[in-house]
């Protein structure tokens, strides 16, 4: 005696069709046709070895096989769609929990949070700031938001929000700020440059795109994190190089100055999700990140 399933597309097919006493209604409450309705009903015959529906009239009438099995996998869809309903309601009840690295969360996430929670209330988002690698695919996270470059791994399902874009930025206090602003790129060149541990790409990207050899750059004080990096050139140490969108409201308020502009780089700024937890929340983050960042 075997114990295996019949197919589970042929049984939920079948389901329908009894449970609606109409192929036709069947096929549009599941969005196929009725000719893929009925096949999948003989399918589910030929493998039981047996009549479940007799045509009476110009429709269909369940067999008393038909009616045991309408009143068994009626039970057994109901039940499902019992626990997915909960499961659902689980899960919208629960926050969300966004990864960030500690520098993105602090000078362009939470500037927006008061708005994002006004925006997206059902969200009721959770923050765990890390810097350093990142792991997308940790216990607890729902989604993670950071900049990394393609391609993507086939286990996760990455929003892509915005092209990164590197460029130098400096303090109006800086010793030879109003120097800087009319020099060519080129001048960095006598510069001791201000660099992070976990963005050690970043510079010689910067000067390829301007036709500089990366290897006449000079480095000068290294800290571990963008997010320092940042204070350091806040405070008129030197010359940083940071993405556009970390800098720009410093930038709009003047705290800080881009002389030599933007260049995209590789990276991307993305939303991640694990594929197989993937929560229609994210989706929705993912739409208002992009507005956002377009706004920015």
């Amino acid at each position: 005696m075997t114990h295996t399933l019949p197919p589970l597309n042929a049984l939920r097919a079948f389901e329908a069709a009894a449970r609606l006493q109409s192929v036709s209604q069947a096929a549009a409450e599941l969005s196929v046709t009725h000719g893929a309705v009925s096949r999948q009903i003989r399918l589910l015959e030929d493998d039981l070895g047996l009549a479940l529906f007799v045509k009476e009239g110009r429709g269909v009438k369940l067999t008393d096989a038909g009616l045991r099995l309408r009143d068994a996998a009626g039970e057994a869809f109901e039940r499902l769609r019992e626990v997915c309903a909960e499961l659902r309601q689980q899960t919208a009840d629960a926050p969300f929990v966004l990864g960030c690295p500690g520098s993105l969360l602090a000078r362009w996430f939470i500037p927006r949070l008061d708005r994002l929670n006004r925006d997206l209330p059902e969200l009721r988002l959770q923050l765990s700031a890390s810097e350093g690698e990142l792991d997308p695919r940790r216990p607890g996270l729902d989604a993670t938001l950071w900049y990394a470059e393609p391609p993507w791994p086939a286990d996760m399902q990455v929003f892509e929000l915005a092209t990164e874009c590197i460029g130098p930025v400096l303090s109006p206090h800086h010793p030879r700020a109003e120097a800087m602003r009319r020099a060519p790129a080129a001048a960095l060149l006598e510069e001791s440059l201000l660099h992070t541990a976990s963005r050690p790409q970043a510079w010689p990207a910067w000067a390829r795109a301007n036709g500089i050899e990366p290897g006449r750059l000079q480095m000068g004080q290294g800290f571990e994190h963008l997010y320092y990096l940042l204070e350091a050139a806040l405070a008129g140490l030197g010359v940083a190089i940071a993405p556009q969108q970390l800098v720009a409201d410093d930038l709009r308020q003047g705290r800080l100055l881009a002389p030599w502009g933007f260049v995209e780089a590789r990276a991307r700024l993305a939303l991640w999700v694990p594929a197989r937890r993937l929560d229609r929340r994210a989706e929705r983050l993912a739409d208002w990140l992009r507005h956002e960042l377009a706004e920015s």
